[in-house]
């Protein structure tokens, strides 16, 4: 029986090439001299610090660019409240989701079962499994999830016949 797996996982390298890059513009930058803006990555969080909302809201935007040019979907980003920790220095954290949360699961598989296709949907951790007889009904159901499951960046692997 042909069938692959959808999910939702970062390319980490990727994000760690995204975060030192971006680490190294805010260095350089002319109108960042002098002030406390920066970027840390600590296992799936990114931290991001500056001295006011508007600088915190620039450092974003460089980290955003970079991860576009690596190839790595913005969709994986969930941005924190932005808290202050001390004199006029802000904070936020962001963290990078990996895996498919349980009730996005169960939409994907409600979703899968409501198209009619001959296909079957199972959730194993945070993955969910698409098997059916045909190869092209596979195909659909991955169109089908990149059409209707737009918020997520879902990808697709372990496609096997």
């Amino acid at each position: 029986m042909p069938s692959f797996d959808t999910v939702c996982d970062p390319d980490m390298v990727e994000v760690r090439n995204a975060v030192d890059n971006a680490a190294k513009e805010i260095g350089t930058r002319f109108d960042f001299k002098g002030t406390s803006a920066a970027i840390e990555l600590k296992d799936k969080e990114i931290t991001l610090l500056g001295d006011a909302e508007f600088q915190l809201q620039q450092v974003e935007d460089i980290l955003r660019g970079k991860l576009t040019k690596r190839g790595v979907d913005v969709r994986f980003l969930d941005k924190g409240k932005v808290e202050k920790i001390g004199g006029d220095k802000v904070r936020q954290l962001v963290k990078v989701k990996s895996g498919i949360a349980t009730e996005d699961g169960k939409k994907i598989q409600k979703l899968i079962k409501e198209s009619k296709l001959k296909v079957q949907a199972a959730i194993q951790g945070d993955a969910v499994r698409v098997t059916g007889a045909k190869r092209d009904d596979l195909q659909a159901v991955m169109a089908l999830l990149r059409k209707d499951m737009a918020e997520l960046p879902l990808s697709f692997n372990n496609f096997r016949d």
